[in-house]
């Protein structure tokens, strides 16, 4: 396609975008998802008005009921006449390198919903818990107009935690036999979550987990040993100057106290409690002006991964950068360089 017609495609694609038309939408997905040729400039136009919609991303270990637990979050929000979209990353088939869609079927009660829009997403081999490309598709949606965006990643590891650079507020999903709470600590998890919800509250070892997770909280806030004497008759609690009546987590002056929710997505227990702590998080986000804080950060990831997928494409593009490779790789054969001296010798050149 030369660039007059893909010119002319672009605008009737943008047509049908900002005239709120969901196939615009779902073949803009579809074109910067694949990184066809002129998306950068279809993002480019699309998110000229800067952020509006509230992101809320939910993450979590596999089998922590996410899907389920989105599903309800988003079956509420309906009830309030929002009108939603919903991303979903699945695990990368290895046959087909497409979405596996195990959370779109557990997400089939809303998705014949016309006020919800959900899309899938595979992996892709990226590692951070999203696709490659999830950020720029909250960018579309937010772009769309949808009151609220739900973002579930894949079930997350140790370092799987790019959430943070796609959602406002983070939901971070545990159930009972998910792990103690240092596994939660171990996983950076602690650091990630705005709200922390034990779901499938009606199986045993629940309490445990939500007991845990506060300890753990006030841990790291500094405030666990406050009611506990220490040695020598030494009263820590008087000595810190601080009274705790509840065993919720200590609140910094004007910070956000990370809440320890439990919920049932099956039968909707806790849910509404759930949105409820969402909203005095968005509160909180405005006036105290984290969001902006928030939006700050996430400009400058977004603008990084943007030079480092640009770098790569000019790079590998370049006919004098693929000679250079394989004169690279036959000095590595016949023992005359390394790895570090061919990729010098490239740097030099691009830089030059």
């Amino acid at each position: 396609m030369n660039a007059t017609a893909r010119s002319d495609e672009h605008q009737a694609l943008l047509k049908h975008f900002f005239d709120g038309k969901v196939l615009g939408l779902a073949r803009a997905i579809t074109v910067v998802e694949n990184e066809r040729a002129g998306f950068q400039e279809l993002l480019h136009t699309v998110m000229a008005s800067g952020p509006q919609t509230k992101r809320v991303g939910f993450t979590g270990p596999p089998g922590a009921g996410k899907s389920s637990l989105v599903a309800a979050v988003a079956t509420e929000y309906r009830k309030l006449d929002e009108h939603l979209g919903v991303v979903a990353v699945d695990p990368t088939s290895p046959y087909s390198g497409g979405a596996l869609l195990g959370d779109r079927i557990r997400m089939n009660d809303i998705s014949t919903d016309p006020g919800i829009f959900i899309r899938s997403m595979a992996t892709r081999g990226s590692l951070g818990g999203l696709a490659a490309t999830t950020k720029e598709v909250v960018d579309l949606m937010d772009a769309f107009g949808f009151d609220r965006v739900l973002v579930e990643t894949v079930g997350v590891g140790q370092t799987e935690l790019e959430v943070t650079a796609a959602a406002d507020t983070v939901v971070v999903v545990l159930v009972p036999e998910s792990g103690d709470a240092i596994q939660a600590m171990k996983a950076g998890l602690m650091e990630i979550a705005d709200v922390f919800v034990v779901n499938k509250a009606d199986r045993p070892g629940a309490p445990r987990l939500v007991k845990e997770l506060r300890q753990a909280l006030h841990l790291r806030a500094g405030s666990a040993l406050q009611d506990i004497p220490a040695h020598h008759g030494v009263d820590l609690g008087q000595a810190m100057k601080k009274e705790r009546t509840t065993d919720a987590p200590a609140k910094e002056p004007e910070g956000w106290s990370v809440p320890v929710l439990t919920t049932n997505a099956l039968t909707n227990e806790g849910v509404e409690k759930l949105l409820d702590t969402i909203s005095e998080h968005r509160v909180w986000l405005e006036e105290s002006g984290e969001i902006e804080q928030r939006r700050r950060a996430r400009a400058a990831i977004r603008i990084r991964d943007v030079v480092d997928r640009e770098m790569r494409r000019v790079a590998w593009k370049s006919d004098d950068v693929q000679r250079l490779l394989r004169e690279g790789v036959e000095e590595i054969s016949a023992g005359d360089g390394t790895p570090y001296s061919a990729a010098d010798v490239i740097l030099g050149t691009l830089l030059r």
